[in-house]
C-alpha cells in the first residue's frame, strides 16, 4: 500500500481511449468535483497557485519541514465518495525524503509544522494523473487527513534518548546542538579542540542494543573528519577520560543513514579518549 505514495507523477501509463495517447486533461472536472466536495461538506478551505486545497485544523508548534526533509506522517487517504483506499497505522509512517510523494502531498506537508494536523485535496495532475493506481481510478481527487508526527527526527530522537535514559537509570548532559552526553572520567590531560587528532577506543550501538562497530585497542582520528554528533562529544572529556555519547540522528547519520545504521536512528557511544597527538 505505501507504493501509492512514492508514485511519481512523471510516470504514468496513458489511457487506451485516448485516440492520440495522450493523458487526459482533468483539471476542470476535478476542479467542479473540489467544489462540490467543499459545498457539500460546508468546509473552509485554503489553495495554492497549483491547485492543491488544504485545512489546517491545527497548524502545529515545532518546524515546518522543507521538501526534501524526512517526515513522519499519520494519514488516511479516500476518494471524494468516501472509499478508503489507503491508512497508515496510528503512530504513523516515516517517509525519507518527502520530495519523493505524489506533488499534492509534498507540497500539502509543508504548509504544516510538526504536530500539524488537517486535510490535503489533490487534484488528479498533483497526484496519479489519468492513470488507474490500484483502487484509485484514473483523473481521480483523492484526500488525505494527515497528521504531521515528526520532521528529520529531532524531536522523535530526543524522546527516544530521554526514554532510554530513564529506562537504563542514567543522567546525561545536554549541549545545544541536541546532543547528550555523560562523563564518567572526565580525565586529566589535554581537552581537545574539534581540529585535533586523538586516540580513542569506543563502542558504538543503538538504543536497542544493537553493536554497529567496535574498538577496544585504540584508533587515530582527526575530529574534523568524524560525524559531528562524535566529534563535539569528545571536545567534553580530557585525555584519559571516558563517558557515553547519546547522538541523535541530525548529528550523526541523517535521514539515509549507512548501513547497519537505518536513517533517522539514535546511536550511543562508550569513548575513551587515550590521547590528544
Amino acid at each position: 500500500m505505501m507504493k501509492k505514495l512514492c508514485m511519481v507523477l512523471a510516470v504514468i501509463l496513458f489511457t487506451a481511449c485516448s485516440s492520440d495517447d495522450a493523458p487526459k486533461d482533468y483539471t476542470s472536472e476535478n476542479e467542479q468535483e473540489i467544489q462540490a466536495y467543499i459545498a457539500t461538506n460546508n468546509l473552509t478551505v485554503q489553495s495554492s497557485n497549483s491547485g492543491l486545497y488544504y485545512i489546517i485544523d491545527t497548524p502545529g508548534t515545532g518546524v515546518a519541514p522543507l521538501t526534501t526533509d524526512r517526515v513522519k506522517v499519520a494519514y488516511k487517504g479516500y476518494l471524494t465518495d468516501g472509499t478508503v483506499f489507503d491508512e497508515s497505522p496510528e503512530e504513523g509512517v516515516s517517509f525519507t525524503f518527502l520530495n519523493s510523494l505524489i506533488p499534492g502531498f509534498t507540497e500539502g506537508i509543508t504548509y504544516f509544522k510538526e504536530g500539524g494536523s488537517g486535510t490535503l485535496i489533490i487534484p488528479a495532475h498533483l497526484a496519479y494523473g489519468s492513470s488507474t493506481n490500484g483502487s484509485i481510478p484514473a483523473g481521480s481527487v483523492i484526500i488525505f487527513d494527515i497528521e504531521l508526527i515528526y520532521v528529520n527526527y529531532k524531536t522523535e530522537n530526543e524522546a527516544e534518548i530521554q526514554n532510554y535514559l530513564i529506562e537504563n537509570e542514567l543522567t546525561a548532559q545536554q549541549s545545544g546542538t541536541g546532543l547528550f552526553f555523560t562523563i564518567d572520567e572526565p580525565g586529566d590531560g589535554r581537552q581537545p579542540t574539534i581540529t585535533d587528532n586523538v586516540t580513542v577506543t569506543y563502542k558504538g550501538y543503538l538504543t536497542d542494543g544493537t553493536v554497529f562497530d567496535e574498538n577496544t585497542t585504540g584508533i587515530d582520528f582527526n575530529l574534523n573528519g568524524l560525524i559531528s554528533g562524535f566529534a563535539e562529544g569528545i571536545t567534553y572529556f580530557q585525555e584519559g577520560g571516558s563517558g557515553k555519547l547519546y547522538i541523535p540522528a541530525h548529528l550523526a547519520y541523517g535521514n539515509t543513514g549507512v548501513s547497519g545504521i537505518e536513517g533517522g536512528s539514535v546511536i550511543i557511544f562508550d569513548i575513551a579518549l587515550l590521547s590528544v597527538n
